[in-house]
C-alpha cells in the first residue's frame, strides 16, 4: 500500500516508515519539521536502502495535502502530526486544540474529496479517566482528561468516530499508546526533542550524556511502590509495528476499532532509571521536583484485544528499551544535529 505518514519524520513516524518499508509498504511523508528533522528520511533510507518521497509542510494546510494526493495514489493514512507534550499543553492549551484538532479536520476533509477512506490515527493512553482501575482496557472510561493534549487526542479520536458513522465507505482505526521510548538496533534514528525533554528517557539519556546536569523526577510522593509515578513504557519499533497490523485490519475492516498498544506492565520513574544504569553500566545523577500538573499516579494498558485482533504484541523489553535509548545517544550526542 501507498501509505501517506502525517509527521514522518518525527521520532515514531520515522521508525514506522522503517518498518512500513521492510513489510512492503511505500510510505510518503508529511511533515512541518517544527519538532522533527528531515535528516531522519535519510537515515531511513541507509536503514533500509530506500528513500522516501517527502513534502516540507503542515497537516493544517489544505493546499498542501491536495498536491499530495493529487500527486499519489494514496491507499491509507497514518496521522501522526501533532503537538504532543502534556505540561506544555497546559500552558499554552488554546495552540494545542488549534493545531491538533484543525489538522485532523483538514486532513479527513481531503482524504473525503480523493476517495482515501482508510485512516490510522495516533492517539494516547490519556484519552482514558483518570478515575479507572488498572490496568487500562479499551472499554476503559474514557473523556474527565488530565489536560489539553489528551483532550485534543479524546476530541480527534470523536472526530474520526463520527465520521465512521456517517459514512460506512470508512475504515478509522485508534490506537492508543502509552509511554513510546528506545530507539532502532541500528543506532540511526531515535528521539530527538527540541530543547528540555518532556519525555523521561530522552531526559535520562541527554543527562548520562553530559547535556543535562541532573533528571528531574516530578514527584516522589505518588501512591506506588517508590513513590515515582508508573507508567507502561513500549519501544518505538514495537509501536511502529503496531501501526503495520493496523493498516492489514484497516485494509480488510470497514468501520471504526481502538486499540492500546502497550506491554501491560507498569515500571516507575526510578525503575526505568536504576535499569538504565544497569544496561549501559552508566550513573544517572537526579533529584526530586515537584509534580507536574496533569500526571496520574499509575498508567499502563491492557493489550489483549491487540493481542486477539491485530496479532501483535511488544517483544522487547525493559533492557532492550535501555540499550537502544543509549546507543542511539551515545552515536549521535545531539541527535540529528551535526
Amino acid at each position: 500500500m501507498n501509505v501517506l505518514v502525517t509527521g514522518g519524520a518525527g521520532y515514531i513516524g520515522s521508525h514506522t516508515c522503517v518498518e512500513l518499508i521492510e513489510a512492503g509498504h511505500t510510505p510518503i511523508v508529511i511533515d512541518n519539521l517544527c519538532n522533527s528533522s528531515a535528516k531522519s528520511l535519510d537515515r531511513v533510507r541507509e536503514i533500509t536502502g530506500t528513500a522516501v518521497k517527502f513534502y516540507e509542510g503542515d497537516v493544517c494546510d489544505e493546499t498542501a495535502l491536495e498536491k499530495i494526493l493529487s500527486e499519489n495514489a494514496i491507499d491509507c493514512v497514518i496521522h501522526f502530526a501533532g503537538l504532543k507534550a502534556v505540561g506544555e499543553s497546559c500552558s499554552i492549551p488554546l495552540r494545542y486544540y488549534e493545531n491538533n484538532l484543525g489538522s485532523t479536520m483538514t486532513l479527513c476533509r481531503v482524504m473525503a474529496k480523493h476517495g482515501v477512506k482508510k485512516i490510522v490515527f495516533s492517539s494516547s493512553a490519556t484519552v482514558y479517566s483518570g478515575d479507572n482501575e488498572m490496568p487500562l482496557r479499551e472499554t476503559s472510561k474514557t473523556g474527565n482528561c488530565t489536560n489539553p493534549y489528551g483532550w485534543t487526542k479524546y476530541m480527534c479520536e470523536q472526530i474520526l468516530r463520527d465520521i465512521a458513522k456517517a459514512d460506512p465507505e470508512w475504515s478509522v482505526v485508534l490506537l492508543r499508546y502509552f509511554n513510546p521510548v528506545g530507539a532502532h538496533k541500528s543506532g540511526k534514528i531515535g528521539e530527538h526533542p527540541n530543547g528540555i525533554p518532556n519525555n523521561l528517557m530522552p531526559f535520562i539519556s541527554q543527562t548520562a550524556i553530559g547535556k543535562r546536569e541532573k533528571l528531574s523526577v516530578f514527584g516522589d510522593d505518588y501512591d506506588t511502590h517508590d513513590g515515582t509515578g508508573v507508567r507502561d513504557y513500549i519501544h518505538v519499533v514495537d509501536l511502529a509495528k503496531g501501526h503495520v497490523a493496523a493498516i492489514s485490519h484497516a485494509a480488510k475492516n470497514k468501520g471504526e476499532a481502538v486499540f492500546n498498544l502497550g506491554t501491560g506492565t507498569g515500571y516507575s520513574v526510578l525503575d526505568m532509571v536504576k535499569a538504565f544504569e544497569t544496561a549501559n553500566d552508566i550513573k544517572v545523577p537526579y533529584v526530586i521536583a515537584p509534580r507536574r500538573p496533569g500526571d496520574l499516579a499509575t498508567c499502563y494498558a491492557d493489550p489483549t484485544k491487540s493481542r486477539e485482533v491485530l496479532h501483535w504484541e511488544a517483544k522487547h523489553d525493559q533492557t532492550d528499551m535501555c540499550r537502544d535509548t543509549w546507543h542511539w545517544q551515545s552515536n549521535n550526542p545531539n541527535g540529528y544535529d551535526e
